[in-house]
Parts: C-alpha cells; sequence; structure tokens
C-alpha cells in the first residue's frame, strides 16, 4: 500500500447550498491538509485522513463570510477545523468508490459517504527553486457528498411564506484532490 499527502496548493472544497428557495450560494475552502493511504491496484485497502482550515472559507461576499464562520454556522472560534476519517471503501467500478467514515463538524461527529472518482495516476515535473526535481507521481481525485447541516447542529435559519426557507437543509460537497506519493 503506497502513502500519500494532498498537496494544499491543487486540493479544494466546495460547498453548495439554497438561499431563498430560489438559487443556489457556492463557497470553497482552501488549507486543505490530508494523507491517503491508497494503491489503485487495491483500492477497497484504502484509508484517508483529511483537515479542512474551516476560517478559510470563502465565498465571495465578505459579510456572508464573517456570518457562515460565526457561531450561527461553523463557529470557527471553537471549532477551527472540519475532518474526515474514512476506511471503509466500497468500489463502484474500477475508478469509482465509495468511503466511508466520520465527518467532524463544528464538534460533531456522524457517519458520511463520499462518492470517489479516481482521476489517475501520473509521473509529473516537480520544481522547486527553479529546478525540476521530478518525476513526482501525483494522483487525482474528485468527490461528492450532501449532508444535513442540522444533523452538525448549524440549524439557524429564517422562515419565509409559504414554508419556505432562508438557507437550505441539504449542503452539497464537492471535493477536489491532488495527491503526492510519499513512498
Amino acid at each position: 500500500m503506497h502513502n500519500w499527502v494532498f498537496e494544499p496548493g491543487h486540493t479544494a472544497a466546495e460547498f453548495c447550498a439554497r438561499h431563498m428557495m430560489v438559487t443556489w450560494v457556492r463557497g470553497s475552502f482552501k488549507n486543505i491538509e490530508g494523507k491517503l493511504r491508497f494503491d489503485p491496484d487495491n483500492p477497497a485497502d484504502s484509508a484517508v485522513e483529511v483537515e479542512i482550515d474551516a476560517a478559510s472559507l470563502w465565498s465571495g461576499d465578505t459579510d456572508r463570510d464573517d456570518h457562515l464562520r460565526n457561531d450561527d454556522f461553523l463557529d470557527v472560534e471553537n471549532h477551527p477545523t472540519i475532518t474526515f476519517k474514512g476506511d471503509r471503501v466500497s468500489l463502484q467500478s474500477n475508478n469509482d468508490f465509495r468511503v466511508t467514515g466520520d465527518l467532524t463538524l463544528r464538534g460533531v461527529t456522524r457517519e458520511a459517504t463520499l462518492d470517489v472518482r479516481y482521476q489517475g495516476c501520473w509521473d509529473t515535473p516537480f520544481w522547486e527553486d527553479g529546478e525540476d526535481k521530478g518525476p513526482l507521481k501525483r494522483a487525482g481525485f474528485h468527490a461528492t457528498t450532501t449532508i444535513d447541516r442540522r444533523d452538525y447542529g448549524v440549524s439557524w435559519n429564517g422562515e419565509m411564506a409559504m414554508g419556505g426557507v432562508v438557507v437550505g437543509h441539504d449542503v452539497l460537497i464537492t471535493i477536489d484532490a491532488e495527491a503526492l506519493l510519499q513512498d
């Protein structure tokens, strides 16, 4: 089994939630660190650990970002990280897996399942101080899941006429990860 680390500069998590019942608000997180045990020839024996800097949230609107960081939503002052640790892998096809593990958000841990697509592995250049010190093996992954934010204590909302809400309960999450081989 091979050990990998996520490259923070090429790894990101995005979220998407309904706003006022009519549109979707999107945002992202950078500063994602993680490690992965993965062998393309034996993906069922994989494991992943990811840590997201919750304060790195960006949605394009400073006031909204500040609100999302406060205790109505992520409460980053008391819960500065979002983590996922998964090691239960179900193969769906040669390049598609379901990875189940523990998602911790706002101090609440619940089981979550990511639908993961393995994007392949390549020997690549690796530039450092103007010099190519490659080749360096990189692997790519694209993962998605949906959570109900209320399951994690994120329940702030406002009611609208006809039963609508200001912020939808479901949050769609997308993760794109570039992993660097460490072995």
